[in-house]
């Protein structure tokens, strides 16, 4: 039976799209840029935060891109307090913690966005590990990421599931090994499995995923 469940942070903890495509738009519109909502979900969905400066602002220099990604996140976290669990989480976290199940976080979120997030969504105290992708040599779509959790965890890809919205956390959840489900919180269920997922569901009360889940773990929430 398999022992643990890694999480992606944004899109899949809470829906948070829409908060970050916000930001956005309030962090471009002084310097009379724009990001359309199809290119979000293209360029900046899963990616790490200098790489999408580097898109948005090739003029910047490395500094640039720091401040400016500061900025942008300071933008998010000043909108926050609009986030809300994704539906069945509580009841998920609740059965794994009745099954003492190894868990983690596995973000590209910078810290600060990361453990303000947890906080506000009364999470910082359900996970083992926290795994901040920008800390990292590599972040998502590298599997490093996760291969790292895997050892903080002391587990075996064979033994986790791992939970994704974007198809840059599919594909480096997937690479590492880990069957990998898709929220379908930004992206269709095709363009998920198409990135590696091995189902995608709404949220995690889905019948498929309960189903899944008494297949993997001889029991699922209830």
């Amino acid at each position: 039976m398999r022992d643990t469940l890694l999480f992606d942070l944004d899109g899949t903890l809470t829906d948070t799209d829409a908060l970050h495509f916000e930001a956005y738009v309030r962090l471009l519109a002084p310097y009379g840029k724009a990001v359309t909502h199809g290119e979000y979900k293209s360029r900046i969905m899963g990616a790490t935060n200098d790489s999408i400066m580097a898109w948005l602002f090739p003029e910047a220099d490395a500094a640039g891109r720091s401040e400016l990604a500061e900025r942008k996140e300071a933008l998010f976290r000043g909108l926050a307090d609009r986030m809300e669990r994704t539906e069945g989480l509580t009841a998920l976290l609740d059965w794994a913690a009745g099954r003492a199940l190894k868990t983690a976080v596995v973000t590209n979120a910078p810290r600060a966005n990361a453990e303000m997030m947890l906080s506000r969504l009364g999470l910082d105290a359900r996970f083992d590990a926290l795994v901040i992708g920008d800390e990292l040599a590599r972040g998502k779509p590298d599997p490093l990421p996760y291969a790292t959790a895997l050892e903080r965890l002391g587990a075996a890809a064979g033994d986790a599931i791992a939970f994704e919205d974007s198809r840059s956390g599919v594909a480096a959840a997937h690479a590492a090994g880990i069957d990998t489900v898709g929220l379908t919180t930004g992206l269709d269920a095709a363009a998920l499995e198409a990135a590696g997922a091995v189902g995608a569901v709404p949220h995690f009360a889905h019948p498929w995923l309960i189903a899944r889940l008494e297949a993997d773990f001889g029991s699922a929430p209830r």
